[in-house]
């Protein structure tokens, strides 16, 4: 009676105690493994979302490096776009490990990770030495993987293997880092100077593969760590090669105008020897022929001969003005704008100050070659009444004015002969040349041109 009782008083007898007790613990046990098997799983989904992300990343500056190779045809373009897909290749054989456990995709992880190294490197040596590419470069992924495959599968040690890939995969970037810095150092880019310093960071980063990642251990680290590095090292090799790509076009553009400011004044000298040439040549022997014609009294032969001689002259002077060469700019100018005046029955004026600065030669050359062009324009397309060439001297620069009051034009003008000439010798003596009109109201052209200092004007 005593054990039925204490049974109904609720107290459980020292069998009873043990039976209940074995079974809270075993329900206990089971939570407990319950909980470990859900952070389990949970930290797994983590870890492959977070290396789904970075295969992501990778993925993509692939595409965008093959989409610059496409459209510059560079190698080292099409070497990076490589490099990065078999980065997002990689990532892609570890994750599939982490789910199988099976050796031979860790294999292919290690072996991928030394091949990524090593197509980085050639990337880099392909844009700072132009590096071509050859298939024998092929056989360097056999060491990597055929060392991955003895230190997996036959030594089974993953923290030598780990140790022994991550010092060739970190001395393979210190040398990419070096490379760079080189480049960087003798070109005196900073992009390229960046760029070294983060594949040195990247190389010590792989220095603790064998420490934080064995097995996969520490994936959430390494996955941010590397998305921030292969950030960092696409977008300043961008920023590198846009830059090297400015710095080439910079040196053609100057290329370009120091051909154009050779051929223009090559083009000077030859008009000049024309020049003369017709006028010592040409005119004196027609000269001659006019005073014997004169003296033969063949006066209507003679009057012939007379206008070749003029035109012969005039052809002269178009071609080398010797007022320019005997006289200065400024009257050279003003019989410039004289004879328009009289060949083209346009009125025009020509408005200069009494003083004006030196400029050398050069400068008068171009100075007078747009006041002609300028007017030849008027003359052919303007219907002009009237036009003004005006000269000053302001502001340490040369400033002069050709505007007409003809039908003018609407915007840009279209970009003729004459006015790209016009354009390409300002251009040429560094100086600045702008058009303005609208329709009715005239068209206007303007040259600027920094005082270079020379002969009397």
């Amino acid at each position: 009676m005593g054990e039925r009782g204490d049974r109904r008083d609720g107290a459980p007898t020292g069998r009873y105690k043990a039976v209940s007790w074995e079974f809270k613990n075993e329900i206990a046990d089971r939570a407990a493994a319950n909980r470990l098997d859900s952070r389990v799983v949970d930290r797994s989904l983590v870890e492959l979302s977070a290396l789904a992300f970075q295969a992501l990343v990778n993925a993509l500056f692939a595409l965008v490096y093959h989409g610059l190779w496409r459209q510059r045809g560079r190698d080292y373009f099409a070497s990076w776009g490589v490099a990065w897909g078999l980065y997002a290749l990689r990532i892609g054989c570890i994750s599939v490990f982490l789910l199988t456990q099976r050796e031979v995709w860790l294999v292919l992880h290690q072996g991928l990770t030394g091949v990524v190294a090593l197509q980085l490197l050639l990337a880099a040596l392909q844009f700072s030495r132009g590096v071509r590419w050859q298939r024998r470069y092929l056989l360097l992924a056999i060491p990597a993987f055929a060392w991955a495959w003895i230190s997996i599968m036959l030594i089974h040690d993953m923290r030598l293997a780990g140790s022994v890939s991550a010092a060739l995969l970190s001395g393979v970037t210190f040398w990419t880092a070096r490379v760079f810095f080189r480049y960087g150092r003798g070109r005196g880019s900073r992009a390229a100077t960046g760029l070294a310093a983060t594949f040195l960071v990247w190389g010590l980063h792989h220095l603790d593969y064998p420490l934080l990642r064995p097995l996969g251990a520490g994936i959430l680290f390494g996955v941010f760590a590397d998305v921030l590095l292969i950030g960092a090292v696409s977008v300043q090799t961008l920023f590198l090669v846009l830059g090297e790509e400015r710095r080439a076009l910079a040196a053609r553009s100057t290329q370009l105008e120091d051909m154009a400011r050779r051929l223009l004044q090559a083009q000077e000298d030859e008009r000049r020897r024309i020049a003369r040439e017709l006028h010592d040549e040409a005119g004196q022997a027609l000269t001659a022929v006019k005073i014997e014609l004169d003296l033969e009294g063949r006066a209507e032969a003679a009057e012939r001969v007379g206008q070749v001689l003029a035109q012969v002259r005039d052809l002269s002077n178009l071609l080398r003005p010797s007022a320019l060469d005997n006289l200065g700019l400024l009257p050279a100018l003003r019989g410039l704008v004289e004879d328009f005046s009289s060949r083209t029955r346009i009125e025009a004026r020509f408005d200069a100050p009494e003083t004006f600065p030196q400029l050398a030669p050069d400068r008068q050359v171009v100075i007078y070659r747009v006041a002609q062009e300028a007017l030849t324009n008027v003359a052919r397309h303007s219907g002009a009444a009237h036009v003004t060439v005006g000269l000053d001297a302001s502001n340490g620069g040369v400033r002069m004015t050709v505007e007409d009051d003809g039908r003018g034009a609407a915007g840009e003008p279209v970009a003729n002969l004459g006015l790209l000439g016009m354009r390409e010798r300002v251009a040429a003596a560094g100086g600045t040349l702008h058009t303005s009109g609208e329709p009715g109201r005239g068209f206007r052209v303007v040259v600027e041109l920094p005082v270079a200092t020379g002969s009397a004007c």
